[in-house]
């Protein structure tokens, strides 16, 4: 099989994993040798509860048996879609009320840009250094990271950069600004969390001037750092928020929420504002739903902390430098890139999934299911202690 996956499918890099999967459940995927490895990653924190969790399978199953896609989204009244951005608006502040549902992260924040520009009639977008939004043409314009982007150039205009928790930057924010893009935590710059009241700072910033704030939560979103999204750790509110990864419980998904006056906006002057012909497709939908309900009406996301914290009391190694992220958005940080690869690698072949970020190489991933249990933290934190005591002697 893997001759015909470097054959027929592109690739992201010259040298991909290549495990040839079989199935998965639970905290596991096992290959084509029924080998089984302990889930570090969940599809890059995508599979929020896990592989195959029977709620969502059952979802997906009943809406089947009803009907597939039927018409472009923004048509007709479909219950799943309905009842997911009903129930999303009760668990949001009260000015984040109306949500459009798109097939992913960059697209969601796609739509997001477009919408503070149609919003403010501005053109300036401000971004963070090393940050990650997704990977479409918009999205890679904001992303802070010229390495990525600079064969792909001429991109969007008017788009300037900030640094993560710098104070001073903000003054770059300005009334022709129309919105500022921050991750909550910055992901591929290596898990790093706002510091000093830094969002709140944003906030104040944006409402001197008229600019929008747009929080990107598509890693932190659905309970990985202990509330349904991490903006809410930090006593702001965003005028938007995007989401898309573990929304879906492993199933492709994304959408931004935003002010239903705001929002109203891409429905006319000009009509068809932003578009989509699968988002809020309803067997989707239908996995969404049932993957926020199981966060909300089970203990999950408040288990994410002592998970965190029962991560941070075993991974205690002379190679590990630090660990950083919150609730189980963490990152093992090492003294080098090399070590890092080493780690992942050898973990993969006893058992253990683990992966990289972006642009920060000594950094480990981290990012299990969030219904992932003590014993299995406790294996999987073995093996890594293990492979790093391997390197240690090797030196």
């Amino acid at each position: 099989m893997n001759t015909d996956f470097i054959k027929y499918q592109a690739q992201t890099s010259p040298y991909p994993l290549g495990m040839e999967v079989s199935h998965a459940i639970g905290s596991y995927i096992y290959d084509t040798n029924d080998k089984k490895y302990l889930d570090f990653v969940a599809g890059v924190s995508a599979c929020t509860l896990g592989h195959q969790h029977p709620r969502v399978n059952q979802a997906i199953k009943d809406q089947l048996d009803k009907y597939s896609h039927v018409m472009v989204y923004g048509e007709y009244s479909q219950s799943p879609a309905v009842q997911y951005c009903k129930l999303l608006a009760s668990l949001l502040p009260e000015s984040l009320n109306k949500t459009y549902l798109v097939n992913s992260g960059t697209e969601a924040i796609e739509g997001a840009l477009k919408l503070a520009k149609r919003t403010t009639g501005r053109s300036q977008l401000i971004s963070c250094h090393n940050a990650y939004h997704g990977n479409t043409m918009g999205s890679m314009s904001v992303m802070g990271f010229e390495e990525r982007k600079r064969a792909f150039r001429p991109l969007l205009p008017d788009v300037d950069f900030i640094t993560f928790n710098n104070e001073e930057d903000l003054q770059k924010i300005t009334t022709r600004t129309a919105a500022i893009l921050l991750e909550t935590i910055q992901g591929g710059a290596g898990f790093i969390q706002p510091e000093n009241n830094f969002l709140q700072k944003v906030r104040k910033r944006c409402d001197e001037v008229g600019a929008m704030m747009i929080v990107d939560e598509i890693q932190p979103g659905f309970g990985r750092t202990g509330k349904l999204f991490g903006f809410q750790n930090y006593d702001v509110v965003p005028d938007i928020v995007v989401m898309g990864k573990g929304m879906g419980g492993g199933m492709p998904v994304g959408a931004f929420t935003a002010q239903a006056e705001k929002m109203d906006l891409l429905t006319e002057n000009p009509k068809l504002g932003h578009i989509t012909t699968f988002g809020g497709h309803p067997v989707i939908a239908s996995a969404c739903l049932a993957t926020l309900q199981e966060l909300t009406e089970t203990n999950l996301m408040q288990e994410a902390l002592e998970k965190e914290k029962l991560f941070r009391s075993l991974l205690v190694h002379p190679l590990i430098k630090e660990v950083r992220g919150k609730g189980l958005m963490l990152a093992a940080m090492t003294e080098t890139a090399e070590i890092t690869n080493e780690v992942i690698l050898k973990c993969q072949d006893k058992g253990l999934i683990l992966f990289w970020l972006l642009f920060e190489g000594c950094a480990i991933r981290i990012t299990p299911p969030l219904t992932i249990s003590d014993e299995e933290i406790k294996e999987g934190c073995a093996i890594i202690l293990d492979v790093m005591d391997d390197i240690l002697k090797k030196e």
